[in-house]
């Protein structure tokens, strides 16, 4: 086969119009596994391949990239960065945007090498050229030398050379191209922050944190929401959490949720600003969260009883990240009345309305009232059960009824409750009294989604994984649920048909 490739790239560049050519060699070499396809195409010389990308013939440059990202993928970074480079730099500036992705990823797999990796360091016109690549028109294009570069900054080199050389100058000056380049920029510089506490410093003492942390409270709004979504991620590392801190900017985030009220074009920012408190009490403590910044849990409780779907959407998935732990329970519990109006306001948004919204209310709902088996103190239980209670006068049918409307996420949702609140023993006893629920539960017919089935599955191994399920249920249920989790989700029931002689 190697010699049939060398004779096709022979052939290639004997003739003037090589479409025909081209596709042999496509062929040729999509029949090869990459295994062979090392062999074949070690020590050959593909520069024809890259010679003919210079042309104005659409397909003949799409044959070319298809050909040469099958024979770069088998060869090793290495051999890349040594025989290629000037090619794979003179992709980066190609008119065509698959020319560009197909240099910036070859490029990208070279960084990921450390001897490889040295070879573009060394070269400052490939490093500047992939910089101004974030700069592009097409987002494929700056998304690809985004990635590149980050798999550049992975060691102390590439931080050096990035941070503390001429090319810190050629990133600022690129970020002035436009206020979306400057923000993919941010978006370099947040994801290289989040690596370690040593790359951090690099971009902290750039000033480039320090710029994107001016732009929270900039003038234009729109630009204001990109930011907060930006610092809501370097919030994800514990040392990106503490830098904020130290620069005050969860305080300066609380107020803005305070300013917020008087503030007209507050919709456009107020989610994100939520958001980030939301993100900081998963990895940090709900309490510690909702104490310190009261705003935020004011602003939430406020959100949720709001018209404008985007808020209330914010406010639902805030509170079933809040309410999945216990501490955060607790907190929303310590608040009294104010959250009693909240889960009235759930169970109506559940009820009725738009069915993403009904989703998230009865997923929020089913994260408010789960609790693990080693979580299920008397004072817990009595208040998940109190909960359950507030949603409606018969909560069980309220939510049994959403179950059987035919929307499938809806079914879905519904179920999620059902699950959460058997494996608790107020929730085995609810299930058990309520007529005709076991029934339910054991019905295949319901819910014919592999979702559906996957859905009553779980709920169905909730219960049969509980302690007091068999007192509670009775042992003729439980051995009917032992059977359905026995039998699996999709088991169907064979039924036997009998012909008439005759009949129509």
């Amino acid at each position: 086969m190697a010699a049939s490739i060398e004779s096709l790239l022979e052939e290639i560049s004997g003739v003037e119009d090589p479409i025909e050519e081209l596709q042999s060699l496509k062929t040729a070499l999509l029949s090869l596994p990459l295994s062979a396809l090392r062999d074949s195409v070690s020590g050959q010389r593909f520069n024809v391949i890259f010679s003919l990308l210079h042309s104005n013939d659409r397909e003949q440059v799409e044959l070319c990239v298809a050909i040469l990202e099958r024979i770069l993928m088998a060869l090793s970074p290495v051999a890349l960065a040594q025989n290629y480079r000037v090619e794979l730099q003179g992709g980066l500036t190609h008119p065509n945007d698959t020319v560009k992705i197909l240099a910036l990823t070859q490029i990208g797999r070279m960084a990921e090498h450390p001897d490889a990796a040295t070879e573009i360091l060394n070269n400052n016109g490939i490093l500047g050229a992939v910089i101004h690549s974030i700069g592009e028109d097409k987002l494929a294009v700056a998304k690809q030398a985004i990635q590149s570069l980050s798999k550049l900054s992975h060691s102390k080199p590439g931080l050096d050379k990035l941070f503390q050389s001429d090319l810190l100058k050629v990133i600022k000056d690129v970020m002035g191209i436009s206020d979306i380049v400057r923000y993919r920029m941010y978006e370099l510089v947040v994801e290289i922050s989040s690596v370690s506490p040593i790359s951090f410093g690099y971009c902290a003492n750039s000033s480039l944190i320090s710029q994107l942390l001016g732009e929270l409270t900039g003038d234009d709004v729109l630009i204001r929401a990109t930011a907060i979504e930006m610092v809501t991620t370097l919030a994800h590392s514990q040392h990106g959490r503490q830098y904020l801190a130290q620069q005050g900017i969860m305080d300066k985030i609380s107020n803005m949720i305070t300013r917020a009220e008087t503030d007209p074009f507050s919709s456009l920012y107020l989610p994100g600003l939520v958001k980030f408190f939301g993100n900081l009490a998963i990895m940090d403590s709900p309490q510690q969260v909702c104490e310190t910044y009261p705003a935020f849990q004011n602003k939430v409780f406020e959100m949720v009883l709001d018209p404008d779907p985007a808020m209330i959407g914010v406010a639902l998935d805030t509170l079933g990240i809040l309410g999945a732990t216990v501490e955060g329970k607790q907190v929303l519990q310590k608040t009294g009345e104010k959250f009693k109006a909240v889960l009235l306001r759930m169970s109506q948004l559940a009820s009725s309305g738009a069915t993403e919204l009904r989703v998230r209310s009865l997923d929020a709902i089913s994260d408010l009232l789960t609790l693990q088996p080693e979580q299920q103190t008397e004072d817990l239980l009595a208040l998940t059960e109190s909960w359950f209670h507030l949603l409606s006068n018969q909560p069980m049918d309220m939510i049994r009824n959403i179950s059987t409307q035919p929307f499938p996420e809806l079914h879905c949702a519904a179920l999620r409750i059902f699950s959460a609140i058997a494996t608790q023993l107020w929730g085995q006893k609810l299930m058990i009294s309520t007529p005709s629920f076991m029934e339910f539960v054991l019905d295949r017919s319901a819910g014919q989604t592999k979702e559906a089935k996957d859905a009553k599955f779980e709920l169905v191994g909730s219960l049969v994984g509980s302690s007091t399920a068999a007192e509670i249920l009775g042992s003729q249920h439980y051995i009917r649920l032992k059977t359905y989790l026995r039998e699996g989700p999709y088991y169907v029931t064979a039924v036997t048909s009998v012909s008439t002689e005759g009949a129509d």
